[in-house]
């Protein structure tokens, strides 16, 4: 047992460590509050292990940032036939 202990150790600490760093990931990309070199970090590790996550997360941000159409200057043209 004395020989596990070690290396047992080393793993746990490390999968506490990845844990961590995963949970501070979701929290800031939720509320927006990376930095831009952080934003960064987190892009290019998503780009290369979670692809579909990075392509959805890109969508996703396409679409907030697009403005919506504004309305004609006429009003609506609902009911009305041009002759």
């Amino acid at each position: 047992m004395d020989v596990l202990l070690p290396p047992l150790l080393v793993l746990g600490g490390l999968a506490a460590a990845v844990a961590a760093f995963a949970r501070l990931a979701r929290r800031v990309r939720r509320r927006g509050t990376a930095g831009a070199a952080a934003s960064a970090a987190l892009a290019s590790w998503e780009e290369a292990f979670r692809v579909t996550s990075h392509e959805a997360y890109q969508e996703v941000r396409v679409q907030t940032e697009r403005t919506p159409p504004l309305p004609s200057p006429d009003g609506p043209a609902r009911g009305r036939r041009r002759s």
